[in-house]
């Protein structure tokens, strides 16, 4: 995919906006896009990883400390944040590896490219699910006598709505990648006709 710097730093924008505007009530009516914003930084963004992975992180924890501070509530004192909450960065990372994987795969409006996509983004949740859950439950206090059992269930309870809301912002961002690339391709002999 052929994209100009100017491009992936304003779909880097938009990424951020979601990010931040989603992040701040992880529970409300429109759930946090966090997991897809990084799969989706990965597929756009994977030339600038670099730096741009980093910088999603840093927003992350940004917002998460301005939505605790603002409660009221201490940061480091929250219960989201033990030890576990580092975790975030490998989790996070494993959904950004997950949108790098299926940007090397595209083969631009392809039905492989769609094939791919759903074997990638399952298996990138799914690590990014097991990391974030599992080190949430046994590295915080907040489990107090944490079961392999009881992890089992906790994974259960949690790991289809975390798949659907983040296949949910992914396959409308899949819908409009393929709305753009169409335009694109319709304009591009208008353009070039009127260059003659």
């Amino acid at each position: 995919m052929s994209l100009s710097t100017p491009q992936r730093l304003g779909i880097g924008v938009l990424l951020a906006a979601v990010m931040l505007l989603t992040r701040v009530n992880h529970f409300g009516i429109v759930p946090d896009a966090s997991w897809a914003v990084f799969f989706l930084g990965g597929y756009y963004l994977r030339p600038q990883s670099r730096w741009a992975f980093p910088l999603g992180m840093a927003l992350a924890v940004l917002a998460d400390w301005w939505v605790i501070q603002g409660s009221g509530q201490s940061f480091w004192a929250h219960y989201c944040v033990s030890v576990g909450y580092w975790f975030l960065v490998p989790s996070y990372l494993a959904m950004w590896l997950g949108g790098s994987v299926l940007a090397k795969r595209q083969r631009g409006l392809a039905w492989s490219t769609l094939a791919w996509l759903v074997p990638v983004f399952v298996v990138a949740t799914s690590a990014c699910f097991v990391l974030s859950n599992g080190s949430f439950y046994w590295l915080s206090d907040v489990v107090a006598n944490p079961t392999l059992a009881g992890w089992g269930k906790n994974l259960g309870d949690w790991y289809l709505p975390y798949l659907r809301t983040a296949g949910m912002y992914v396959a409308g961002a899949v819908v409009v990648h393929v709305v753009v690339a169409l335009v694109a391709r319709e304009l591009a002999p208008a353009k070039s006709a009127l260059a003659d």
